[in-house]
């Protein structure tokens, strides 16, 4: 039950849309148990977003029903990192990546 929420300030077109949410859902697998059939995700871009004074940035929120290990999270900061740049050009520098985990979770009228 993860889902992903990308904010970024590249404008984000269907192409590179589609392919953020084949490369977010490969890289999700980087966390035991966790799956692209399970993953919900939100793509924002065109954002007003500025780091270190001057624009261009994207911030990537990832929450997980459940815990990981450090060394997961480690590797799935790098791969987010790596298809953010790759795909809106946004240099890994100013990317942010945040994890939070969660105990309870809702899905189709009850709880995991």
């Amino acid at each position: 039950m993860p889902y992903i929420d990308l904010k970024a300030s590249a404008v984000i077109d269907e192409k590179a849309e589609k392919i953020l949410v084949s490369e977010f859902g490969k890289a999700i697998e980087l966390i035991p148990g966790k799956s692209e059939e399970w993953l919900m995700l939100n793509i924002e871009g065109g954002k007003h977003m500025a780091f270190r004074g001057t624009p261009g940035a994207a911030m990537v929120d990832v929450h997980v029903f459940g815990k990981a290990k450090d060394s997961e999270y480690e590797k799935l900061t790098g791969k987010i990192c790596e298809t953010v740049s790759a795909v809106l050009g946004i240099p890994k520098n100013r990317i942010y990546v945040k994890y939070s985990e969660y105990q309870h979770w809702g899905y189709n009228g009850s709880n995991f």
